[in-house]
């Protein structure tokens, strides 16, 4: 972002961005590397040695591999890309709060207008079909909320994952387990407070065994909704084609 030339704002930019590198180039970091690149290559005369070393076959005027790289191609361990993943993502969710927030708002409305609906069912005939009816919503809900809760994330972030795989540095597999486990805790809350509300609104089997178990079963509904809506956002090239196919 600063070092981005905004439009209609090219000369305030490009001034910005020359006191950056400015500043970087009397940094100790900048220092650092210079007497690296000086030490790899031999000194200032160090390309032309390197072009007579090329024929020579003489290896140590050539970058080295860098240290700590495994047979893999991988600089850093299954471990330590599965925590920089996780951070990131946890980052990217608690910078967004309001999104959160709505969330939980809106599963708040909704299950207190189907609470509303449903209030005060007694075991009777009309009772049952009601409860069965209540269950259905509880299902629908909790699978179309988090299927489009989900639909776009890898979509969107498909051209920087693209990259930053090419460059080596993270597997796919540590990608999509951090991403998952850092929304983990809204996809369990939005079924607790969903459930919540209902389950005592509509009068559903008293007792707190019977609460435990309906808000396990609807917690892994929603769940495996989102990992439904992760496959069909991997699967899809664009968020439209995610929203196209999504629905059916």
């Amino acid at each position: 972002q600063m070092l981005a030339i905004a439009p209609n704002k090219e000369t305030e930019c490009r001034e910005t961005i020359k006191k950056i590198c400015d500043s970087f180039a009397v940094s100790p970091i900048a220092r650092d590397i210079l007497e690296t690149a000086s030490h790899t290559n031999g000194g200032p005369g160090g390309i032309e040695v390197a072009k007579h070393a090329k024929h020579a076959n003489n290896d140590p005027y050539f970058l080295q591999p860098m240290e700590g790289v495994d047979g893999t191609g991988y600089r850093a361990s299954w471990w330590t890309q599965f925590y920089c993943i996780l951070w990131r993502s946890w980052l990217s969710v608690l910078k967004d709060p309001m999104l959160v927030k709505v969330r939980l708002l809106q599963t708040a409305m909704v299950a207190s207008l189907i609470g509303s609906i449903y209030f005060g069912q007694v075991l009777d005939q009309d009772g049952v079909m009601n409860i069965n009816g209540s269950l259905f919503l509880f299902l629908t809900n909790m699978t179309f909320q988090n299927v489009f809760a989900v639909i776009n994330v890898f979509s969107a972030e498909l051209p920087v994952f693209l990259r930053e795989k090419r460059s080596r540095l993270y597997r796919v597999d540590t990608y999509f387990l951090g991403k998952t486990i850092a929304e983990l805790p809204l996809f369990i809350a939005v079924p607790f407070v969903f459930t919540s509300i209902t389950y005592p609104m509509i009068g559903l089997k008293a007792g707190v065994s019977h609460y435990l178990t309906t808000l396990f079963i609807v917690t892994l509904v929603a769940n495996v909704s989102t990992s439904f809506g992760y496959l069909i956002s991997c699967a899809s090239s664009s968020i439209s084609m995610a929203l196209s196919v999504g629905p059916p």
